[in-house]
C-alpha cells in the first residue's frame, strides 16, 4: 500500500547522556499523525540516522509499535555502506511489518558505476529476500553518490516487487519530473516545496524534514488538492513554501530540536549527536519570533 499525503522523517530525540529519549520519540510519533502525517520515516537525515546505531533504530521501532503507532505507516531508514548491515536492519523493520524501508546507495566509495550500484542493490534484494520492498533514497547534497533516474529505472524494471519507490532529496525539479515519468515507481519529493507541481504529475506526496514543525498545513495542502480546490491548496502552498524557506536558512536538525525545546519545555529536545552541534536558545528565541511574524 502507498502512502499518501505527508510523511515525516522524524526527529530523533537524545537524553542528556545521549540515549535515544524513547518517551519522547513516541510522544512526538502520535503528535505527527494526529497533526496530520500519513505516515514517518524513522531515521532518515534528519533523524541524525547515521548517528544512531542498529540495535537502537530496531528497539526505538519496536518502541514506536508497542506504544500503537501502525508500522503499516513507517518506512525506516536503513541504508548504510554495506550488504550485511544494511540487510540486517532492513530484515528487522520488514519483519516488524513497516510499509517498507528507504535504503541510500553505498555512499562511501566516490565516483563508482551505474554498474556498480545497481550490483549492490540486486545483492541487498538478494540477502534481504523476495519480499524486500525497497524506497531508493537519493540526496547528493549529502551522501554524494546518488541514485540516477536510469538507474532508478533499471532496477524497478527487473524488480518491481522489490524496488517501489524512491525519495529525491536532490532540490532538482528536472531530475524529480524524470524520476516521475518511470512507470510504476512511487516518488517522494524530499521537500514541499514541488509539492503540488509532484502532485499533479501523480506523486502520492513527500517526505519532508519540516513536518516536523508544520505537519499539519503542508498535510492540509494536500487534502485540499484531493477535494479538488486547486485554488485553496495553492494559497496555502504558499504559505507553507516561506516557513520552509525560512528554517532552509538554518541546520534543519538542529533549529528544529531547539524550537520543539521551546515550545514544549522539554530542554532534551535541543540536544544532537556529535558532529552537529545544538542550536542555542538565545537563536531559537530569534527564529521562533521570524516564524511567528510569517
Amino acid at each position: 500500500m502507498t502512502i499518501r499525503g505527508v510523511i515525516a522523517p522524524i526527529l530523533t530525540p537524545f537524553c542528556d547522556d545521549q540515549s535515544v529519549a524513547v518517551d519522547l520519540y513516541v510522544a512526538h510519533a502520535k503528535s505527527l499523525f494526529d497533526q496530520g502525517c500519513a505516515g514517518i520515516a524513522p531515521f532518515g537525515t534528519t533523524g541524525e540516522a547515521l548517528s544512531v546505531g542498529i540495535d537502537e533504530r530496531i528497539a526505538v521501532i519496536r518502541a514506536l509499535i508497542d506504544g500503537g503507532v501502525d508500522p503499516a505507516r513507517m518506512i525506516p531508514g536503513t541504508g548504510l555502506s554495506n550488504v550485511a548491515d544494511t540487510a540486517r536492519l532492513s530484515r528487522a523493520c520488514l519483519d516488524m511489518d513497516c510499509a517498507g524501508v528507504m535504503t541510500l546507495p553505498p555512499f562511501y566509495y566516490k565516483d563508482v558505476t551505474e554498474d556498480g550500484l545497481y550490483d549492490y542493490f540486486k545483492q541487498l534484494i538478494t540477502t534481504i529476500g523476495s519480499d524486500a520492498r525497497i524506497y531508493l533514497y537519493h540526496i547528493p547534497p549529502i551522501a554524494i553518490v546518488g541514485v540516477t533516474p536510469a538507474l532508478a529505472a533499471r532496477l524497478h524494471r527487473d524488480f518491481p516487487e522489490q524496488v517501489v519507490g524512491i525519495k529525491d532529496s536532490s532540490g532538482d525539479w528536472e531530475n524529480t519530473r524524470a524520476l516521475l515519468d518511470i512507470e510504476g515507481l512511487t516518488v517522494y519529493p524530499g521537500s514541499e516545496l514541488p509539492l503540488l507541481d509532484a502532485l499533479d504529475r501523480g506523486a502520492p506526496g513527500c517526505i519532508t524534514a519540516t513536518a516536523n514543525l508544520n505537519a499539519g498545513a503542508i498535510a492540509q495542502v494536500v487534502e485540499l488538492y484531493d477535494r479538488g480546490d486547486i485554488a485553496g491548496a495553492r494559497a496555502l502552498h504558499e504559505t507553507v513554501k516561506r516557513f520552509r524557506l525560512l528554517l532552509q536558512e538554518y541546520s534543519l536538525i538542529a533549529a528544529q530540536k531547539r524550537l520543539l525545546a521551546i515550545a514544549t519545555g522539554d530542554p532534551r529536545w535541543a540536544n544532537v549527536r556529535p558532529p552537529l552541534t545544538a542550536m542555542s536558545d538565545v537563536a531559537g528565541r530569534e527564529l521562533a519570533d521570524r516564524l511567528d511574524e510569517l
